[in-house]
């Protein structure tokens, strides 16, 4: 499974930085980023491909959407706007989240690294990848729009949901919501850490019942316009600041679940 889907496998004593508990505070955070790291073909390599891929498939649709539409492609193409092709991104890393915690978390502390340390050196990992793939995303965006939709008029990494025009916001937009997938997946290992299977039913259930009962809430009080009002409101940009609320509520309730979490293997 793990040769086919590129998550997390593992680490090796051969491969993990030596002497992780020792040195510095900042050198023993460090080396937990780099203990992540001795999996680069999950963090860096396969979500590139899978982002490759995608990007050949849409360039594709697009040549068959100009071909059908003749005379009337310019208009049909620009409905590639609205396109979702690029979030896959979003989702894959909340998987390599979840996965990086669940099976680096017990090897760490075989090598007697602190909770803390763990924990924050995962933090910044999740930083360092937020930043770095928003930086790719946000050159891809202005690319395409040099190229005008790579010489089709498509749009992959300009949808509406990347924002346009300044560079600020094609960097903030997907930085803060690879944060908040990436904490919301950390808290979710860290709820398995802790109680396991048990946790994780108990969990999906809450949130489960939490998601419908909003929306019931929602449509109750006849409330869905000024939800709408709220995102046309805030732009895509606001969206993405208020995001970090949740970002910061998960990334503060997994560390306090997973200094009692006791691995096992």
């Amino acid at each position: 499974m793990t040769a086919v889907t590129g998550l997390p496998v593992t680490p090796s004593p051969s491969r993990a930085p030596a002497r992780l508990s020792k040195g510095h505070p900042m050198s023993r955070v460090w080396n937990v980023v780099r203990l992540h790291l001795t999996n680069t073909w999950a963090m860096l390599v396969t979500p590139g491909i899978i982002l490759g891929v995608i990007f050949l498939a849409n360039l594709a649709i697009w040549v068959i959407i100009t071909r059908a539409a003749g005379a009337d492609a310019p208009e049909a193409i620009e409905g590639t706007q609205y396109s979702g092709a690029a979030l896959f991104i979003f989702v894959y890393m909340m998987v390599v989240a979840v996965q990086a915690i669940t099976v680096t978390f017990p090897f760490a502390l075989g090598y007697s690294v602190t909770r803390r340390d763990y924990y924050l050196g995962t933090s910044l990992l999740f930083v360092l990848l937020a930043l770095a793939w928003s930086i790719v995303l946000a050159a891809l965006s202005l690319l395409e729009e040099a190229t005008n939709g790579w010489g089709l008029g498509g749009h992959m990494f300009t949808s509406i949901y990347f924002g346009n025009g300044e560079v600020a916001p094609r960097l903030w937009i997907p930085f803060a919501g690879l944060l908040f997938f990436f904490f919301i997946g950390a808290a979710v290992a860290t709820i398995y850490m802790r109680w396991r299977m048990n946790g994780m039913i108990v969990f999906w259930v809450v949130s489960l019942i939490l998601v419908v009962g909003l929306a019931a809430l929602v449509t109750y009080t006849d409330s869905w316009p000024a939800v709408g009002n709220w995102f046309s409101t805030n732009g895509v940009v606001g969206v993405a600041s208020w995001s970090l609320v949740p970002t910061a509520v998960a990334a503060v309730t997994g560390f306090f679940v997973l200094r009692r979490a006791t691995p096992k293997n």
